[in-house]
C-alpha cells in the first residue's frame, strides 16, 4: 500500500509540474488558452505531444536565433493538443496518433498530417540491484501491463533473463492519464502481438487500464517510474535518457532482442509512407528495428484563413514546419530521436504545398 500512495502522491507532483511546462524561444510561456497569439504575426502557439517536447524546444530556441520568431509549445499530451487545435486556440497541434474518425468529424474544417520526427517508446523500469539490461518479449510485457505477472522473479520474465537474479519485488505498472500518442503507440503494439490485449483492452491514445496508476505526459510516467523501486512505464527514448533510467531490450518480430536506439528507429521507419502520411510502425518487419517505433506529426487545418489569421502569419508558420522537416532534423540525433526518412520529407513537402490561404496555395 506505501508503494501505490508513494507512486500516487509522485504522479500527481510530476503532472502538476508537467502541466505547467511549456517549451519555446526562450523556455517560458503560459498554458492558458487565452494566451492567444492570432494578432502577433511573429509569435506562434502550439500544443500536444509531450514524446515531441524535448526536440520541440531545442527546435524551436534554433529557429528563434535565425528567424526571431517565437514558439511557445505547451506540453499537454497529444489529446489536449488535438482538443486545443479542433477549438481553433492554438495555430499548429502536435500528435503521435493520427486523426481518427471521431476527431476528424470534430473539426470545422480538414486537418493534414506532416510527419516531423520518429522516435521509441522505451520499455523503463526501477530495478536498483539489476545491474544487466532486461529483455523482454511481447507476451511478457503484454502480461505484465494485463496484470498476469506481478513479481519481477516471475519464471517467465527470468527465463528470458537467465543470467540475471531477480528480486521478488511487485511489479508496480505506471501509464498515461492523459489522453496520449505515446499511448496509442504502445497500445498499437500490444494490440498486435497480443490477442488477450487486444480482445480485452485494445488501441488508442486512451484505454481502461486494467491495472496500474496513471502519470501526466511522458513527464509523469518517468518520474513515477524513477521513484518507484519496482516500477515500469513506457515513456520516449529521451526522457529515459534524461532521467538516467534503465530501460529493456525488446524481442522484435524476427525474434531478436533490439536495444532502442536511433540506428532500430530509424530501420523500423524504413517503409513508404502513403501521400497522408498516417502509418504505423510498430511491431516492424525489419530484423533489425525496434518494435514500438512510431512517427510524430504536427496537425493544421488545410485552410487556414481563420479567427482573423494573417497571410503573413501563415507563411511564417508554413517556414517553421518547412524548417522543421529539413533544417531541423539536424537536432533529432543527438536528442535521441530518429531523423525522418527521404520518403517522409517527401510526403511533409507535398502536405505542406496544399496549404491554402483563402483558397490560394501559399507556398510554390
Amino acid at each position: 500500500m506505501k508503494t501505490l500512495k508513494s507512486l500516487a502522491i509522485v504522479a500527481l507532483t510530476v503532472a502538476i509540474a508537467g502541466s505547467m511546462m511549456v517549451t519555446g524561444c526562450g523556455g517560458s510561456g503560459s498554458t492558458s488558452k487565452t494566451d492567444s497569439t492570432s494578432n502577433n504575426d511573429n509569435a506562434m502557439i502550439g500544443a500536444g505531444s509531450t514524446f515531441d517536447n524535448p526536440l520541440f524546444s531545442k527546435m524551436f530556441s534554433e529557429y528563434n536565433k535565425l528567424n526571431g520568431l517565437k514558439v511557445n509549445y505547451q506540453s499537454i499530451g497529444s489529446g489536449g493538443g488535438i482538443q486545443q487545435l479542433t477549438s481553433k486556440t492554438v495555430d499548429f497541434g502536435a500528435s503521435d496518433a493520427p486523426l481518427n474518425g471521431k476527431q476528424d468529424s470534430a473539426l470545422s474544417a480538414p486537418a493534414i498530417h506532416i510527419p516531423v520526427t520518429a522516435g521509441a517508446v522505451v520499455i523503463t523500469y526501477n530495478l536498483p540491484d539489476v545491474k544487466d539490461t532486461l529483455m523482454l518479449t511481447p507476451d511478457v510485457l503484454s502480461k505484465i501491463y494485463l496484470g498476469e505477472i506481478k513479481k519481477w522473479n516471475d519464471p517467465k520474465i527470468q527465463a528470458i533473463n537467465k543470467n540475471t537474479k531477480l528480486p521478488a519485488t511487485d511489479i508496480v505498472v505506471a501509464h498515461r492519464s492523459d489522453g496520449s500518442g505515446t499511448t496509442n503507440i504502445f497500445t498499437t503494439y500490444l494490440t498486435k502481438v497480443s490477442k488477450d490485449w487486444e480482445s480485452k483492452v485494445g488501441k488508442g491514445s486512451s484505454v481502461n487500464w486494467p491495472v496500474g496508476l496513471g502519470g501526466k505526459g511522458n513527464e509523469g510516467v518517468a518520474g513515477s517510474v524513477k521513484q518507484t523501486p519496482g516500477g515500469i512505464g513506457y515513456v520516449e527514448l529521451a526522457y529515459a535518457i534524461q532521467n538516467n533510467m534503465a530501460y529493456a531490450k525488446m524481442q522484435n518480430k524476427a525474434g531478436n532482442f533490439i536495444t532502442p536506439s536511433i540506428a532500430s528507429v530509424t530501420a523500423a521507419a524504413n517503409i513508404d509512407i502513403p501521400a497522408d502520411a498516417k502509418v504505423s510502425l510498430t511491431n516492424t518487419e525489419a530484423a533489425d528495428g525496434y518494435p514500438i517505433s512510431g512517427l510524430s506529426w504536427v496537425l493544421i487545418y488545410k485552410e487556414q484563413k481563420y479567427n482573423d489569421r494573417t497571410a503573413d502569419k501563415v507563411t511564417k508558420m508554413l517556414k517553421l514546419i518547412q524548417w522543421m522537416v529539413h533544417d531541423g532534423q539536424q537536432y533529432s540525433a543527438p536528442l535521441n530521436y530518429a531523423p525522418l526518412s527521404p520518403k517522409a520529407i517527401s510526403v511533409a513537402d507535398a502536405q505542406l504545398k496544399t496549404v491554402t490561404y483563402d483558397g490560394k496555395p501559399v507556398l510554390q
